[in-house]
């Protein structure tokens, strides 16, 4: 991209941007998003200097709500909270997150009932057959049980599948956290290698206006989204 054809996207005069690679100036908020959208990065890649920003530090500490060294860790009414609370967005990505439906039976109901008054809702799960699936089952130990629990997963959460407001596709995405998305909060359940999901650790993450942790885990759902498919009409009309 050309010094002017970025200008043009951010709608400032190319001397501007001239400035802001000679100088090393720091755009202003609105300018550093609309770059970072158009080059399709984040802005701490293209202004590592934000790091050391005190306010950046102090809203990232806000965005902090609490941190569990294992999934067990995470108290169930908080589970509960989330789930009861979410009136306008609810976004999981996951391989099976089995253990969601198992301990809230009544979620795909729910999901049912607030779609119609207008909750939006973005399901992520592996794609059962993919290697990516396998190779994880390997490496958890766990083999070809964990395609066997996306199938249950699906099997459980058949009643949202074509509701209008909810969406659901497969991913054969290597992923590096779980991320289960209610409104203006959120739970990433980071993955470590040669350990399963429920023996990491969880942050919870709010929404600040000013924060960059909430909007950093979301555009890393939105990406394994873009990648991920759609179930077909044959598939929804056939058991997992």
């Amino acid at each position: 991209m050309t010094v002017g054809e970025l200008a043009t996207g951010v709608e400032v005069d190319p001397k501007t941007v001239e400035r802001w690679l000679q100088n090393g100036r720091v755009p202003h908020k609105r300018h550093r998003q609309r770059v970072a959208s158009l080059l399709e990065s984040d802005e701490i890649f293209l202004w590592p200097q934000l790091l050391d920003d005190e306010q950046v530090h102090a809203t990232s500490k806000a965005e902090l709500m609490g941190f569990y060294p294992n999934r067990g860790a995470v108290p169930a009414d908080l589970w509960r909270r989330l789930v009861d609370g979410a009136t306008e967005r609810v976004e999981i990505l996951v391989y099976a997150g089995l253990f969601l439906v198992d301990s809230h039976p009544d979620l795909p109901a729910k999901l049912v009932e607030r779609a119609a008054d207008g909750l939006k809702v973005r399901l992520l799960y592996g794609d059962p057959d993919s290697a990516t699936v396998a190779w994880r089952g390997d490496e958890e130990g766990i083999g070809a049980n964990l395609a066997a629990r996306i199938r249950l997963s699906l099997t459980y959460m058949q009643p949202v599948l074509g509701i209008p407001g909810v969406e659901v596709r497969q991913h054969d995405s290597v992923l590096y956290n779980s991320i289960y998305r209610f409104d203006d909060q959120m739970l990433v359940n980071t993955h470590v290698v040669g350990s399963p999901a429920p023996q990491n650790p969880v942050l919870h993450i709010r929404k600040l206006a000013d924060g960059q942790l909430f909007e950093h885990y979301l555009k890393s759902f939105d990406r394994v989204w873009d990648a991920a498919q759609a179930l077909d009409a044959d598939s929804l009309a056939q058991p997992f």
